[in-house]
């Protein structure tokens, strides 16, 4: 796939996960509440969030004289409910973007959890969302999840943000999103059960938490500012937790590459069970 070094910021940027991996990781603003039954949809996400756009307006009330609506309504076969993710309750369901057909969901048992389960679903033309790879081990930040990240938390960010940008150290093992092949990506040091983090940046996939969608995984720009953290990857795995990222045995995160599908608005849905499941 062609690079894209120095495409326009889009949404919202990040900084170089290689320095989070040894001082700090990433994180996401919360998400917003729903809107309530009646009330008026609340306004997009302000420019520069990596979230897709928030709940859909509430179900507007019945109209019609006394007790006209409320016949009809009562009459009217109730329409069944969308399909959604399995796992995945209402309120999280309603970030991801309608004309998304695939979904890479990461889900830790507790908030404190560093290591989790990965599986990617992909929508088929009837609307169910079945298995299409995994499930695979992963490892997320030291000390769990957040939502509401700040760098150097040792959290990863909780929610539903897109995948648009990969890249790493070694050559494109057959990605259809853009690849950035560079030797940015390389980094020493040990992690923090001892093991080393050599080639642990061989292949990433950018999290659209806090960068620029449409550029390099390298790319250093923070739309929400330093504080709140960002170059959040999802990188092959080094046996142990990382600062904010999600990590992937390396023939997994290989398989996810060529999977990930641009056409198909790809996100990655994240975090604790109980709290995907609301």
């Amino acid at each position: 796939m062609s690079v894209h070094k120095g495409a326009p910021a889009l949404l919202s940027a990040g900084t170089l996960c290689a320095a989070l991996l040894l001082t700090g990781c990433a994180s996401t603003a919360p998400p917003a509440p729903a809107t309530p039954a009646g009330a008026t949809a609340a306004a997009p996400p302000a420019a520069g969030d990596s979230r897709p756009e928030g709940f859909p307006p509430g179900a507007a009330a019945g109209a019609g004289g006394p007790g006209r609506a409320a016949n009809s309504l009562a009459s009217a076969p109730a329409p069944a409910p969308a399909p959604r993710i399995p796992g995945i309750g209402p309120t999280t369901h309603s970030f991801v973007p309608d004309g998304t057909t695939q979904a890479f969901v990461v889900t830790g048992d507790t908030d404190d959890d560093n290591t989790s389960t990965a599986t990617l679903y992909e929508r088929n033309a009837a609307g169910r969302w079945t298995v299409a790879a995994g499930p695979w081990p992963t490892h997320n930040a030291l000390r769990g999840w957040t939502a509401d990240h700040v760098a150097g938390d040792l959290r990863t960010p909780i929610g539903v943000f897109r995948l648009g940008d990969a890249g790493g150290r070694l050559p494109d093992p057959g990605a259809r999103l853009p690849y950035d092949q560079d030797e940015q990506f390389a980094i020493s040091g040990t992690g923090f059960a001892g093991e080393p983090l050599e080639g642990s940046f061989d292949h990433v996939i950018a999290i659209d938490y806090n960068r620029v969608p449409g550029r390099t995984p390298l790319d250093k720009e923070r739309p929400y500012g330093a504080e709140k953290g960002g170059g959040v990857w999802i990188h092959v795995d080094h046996g142990g937790p990382t600062q904010a990222c999600v990590t992937l045995r390396r023939d997994a995160l290989r398989e996810l590459l060529r999977a990930l599908d641009p056409a198909r608005e790809p996100v990655v849905v994240m975090g604790p069970t109980a709290e995907l499941a609301r």
